[in-house]
Parts: structure tokens; C-alpha cells; sequence
């Protein structure tokens, strides 16, 4: 195993100080390491970096990262199971890195809590879209005394909180946006392809598709029974709405 990497510091923080998002990058492949490391950097990131998933948990914790790309096919631990054991305790952003004929793990890694996913091969400029859009959906701008109750779910978006029934919620940051998006238009009808816009603003990461994954994953936090859902429901033909309960 190659030694444990401390965290690449861009020459912008190292100069004046300020704090940059710190990226963890994960794949077997060293020129695409490098190849990421030396871009990101160049955009002002600080950058670690690990060549498996038992390496990225341990620099993950000596670390902790603001977003991680993670590839899918490693030795030692590979994506998924990275995604299983990290998530856990954490709900870093993490963007898988699939090949073109991985569709399966693409969804399970969205079922398992990643946020979105790239391609193999990819552009450079498609990866730095991707962390740019993930982070700014992870921080989306809100007042600290934004609160939002329906039923007996509350969102707190500036503290990017939620609970149901006084219990907290433990949600990935593109399932916490889902549903505060949700939760602000009660019983208004969202189609897929709304929430994707809502969700993705002005790029095109992820598909209709990877809704539905995050819909079914929040369900399984949220509600009481998921096979019945009583707040976010869905509306044949149209998409899905959070139920006022009136």
C-alpha cells in the first residue's frame, strides 16, 4: 500500500491564509490521482489523496474531507463498501467515479448515500462542474432562522438540520436539499425533472433517475413505513409532493 498522504495544500493557502475546501480523491489508477491532484489544486482546492478505500477511511479521518471522488473498482476496499463503513458516522459529498458499463453501481452507490456520479473517461472541466455544483447544493444560502414545519417534520435550513417527531435526522446533503425543497411548497407537485433543476441549478449533473434514489433513501430515514409514505408522496404521472396533512 503506498504511504498515507497528508493533505496537498494549494499555494493560495499556503500565502494568505485562507481555509480551501479540502477534496479527497480515491482511485487505484496513480496518473489519475496526479492528474486530479494537479488540477484541482491549480483551482484552489487542497487536495488528498488514497489509493484504496481502506486508505481513504483512514485518511478521511485523520482529515476530514469537504467532498470526496471516489472510483468504484478498487483492490483492497472498493467504493461501495467505502461508502458502506463511511457513512456510518459522516455525510461528506461524495461523487463516484464509475466506468461507461457500471449502470448497476452507479445506483447502488446512489442507494448506499453517494450525491452524484462521472463517467469514465471524463473531462476535467465536467469533474470541477460536478465539485463546484455538489459543494454550493452542501452550503446553499439560507437565513439562520429559516425554519420549516409540516406535520412533524422541521427543517432548519441555515444549520442544515432535520427532524421528524423531535428525532434528527442523519441525511446526505443532496437528501437534505430534496427535502427542503420539498418541505417550502407543501403539496405542491414537483415533477423529476423539477427537483433535478431545483437540485442541480445551472449545470447538468445527474438524471431523473438518480431522483428516484434519493427520494427512496430519504423515505427510508423519514418515514414511519416507506412502503406508505405519509409525507413525501408520490403523484402518478406527475412526480412528488410533501403532503401538508390537511
Amino acid at each position: 500500500m503506498p504511504h498515507r498522504n497528508a493533505v496537498y495544500r494549494t499555494a493560495a493557502f499556503d500565502k494568505i491564509g485562507i481555509m480551501a475546501d479540502t477534496i479527497l480523491v480515491v482511485d487505484d489508477e496513480v496518473h489519475v490521482r496526479l492528474m486530479l491532484q494537479d488540477y484541482l489544486t491549480a483551482q484552489g482546492y487542497r487536495v488528498a489523496m488514497a489509493a484504496d478505500g481502506r486508505e481513504a477511511l483512514f485518511v478521511a479521518r485523520e482529515q476530514p474531507p469537504d467532498l470526496i471522488l471516489l472510483d468504484v473498482m478498487m483492490p483492497e476496499l472498493g467504493g461501495l463498501d467505502f461508502i458502506r463503513q463511511h457513512r456510518r458516522d459522516h455525510a461528506t459529498p461524495i461523487i463516484l467515479i464509475t466506468a461507461r458499463v457500471e449502470e448497476v453501481d452507479k445506483i447502488i452507490g446512489l442507494e448506499l448515500g453517494a450525491d452524484d456520479y462521472i463517467t469514465k473517461p471524463f473531462s476535467l472541466r465536467e469533474v470541477l462542474a460536478r465539485v463546484r455544483a455538489v459543494l454550493r447544493r452542501t452550503r446553499s444560502a439560507a437565513t439562520p432562522d429559516e425554519i420549516h414545519r409540516v406535520q412533524d417534520v422541521t427543517v432548519h435550513l441555515g444549520q442544515h438540520h432535520a427532524e421528524v417527531a423531535g428525532q434528527t435526522l442523519q441525511l446526505t446533503p443532496s437528501e437534505f436539499n430534496l427535502l427542503a425543497v420539498l418541505i417550502q411548497a407543501p403539496d405542491r407537485v414537483f415533477s423529476r425533472h423539477d427537483l433535478h433543476d431545483c437540485l442541480h441549478a445551472d449545470d447538468d449533473a445527474g438524471t431523473a433517475r438518480t431522483i428516484d434514489v434519493h427520494i427512496r433513501n430519504l423515505r427510508t430515514k423519514l418515514e414511519p413505513d416507506p412502503k406508505a409514505p405519509r409525507y413525501i408522496q408520490t403523484v402518478y404521472g406527475a412526480g412528488y409532493r410533501f403532503a401538508s396533512g390537511s
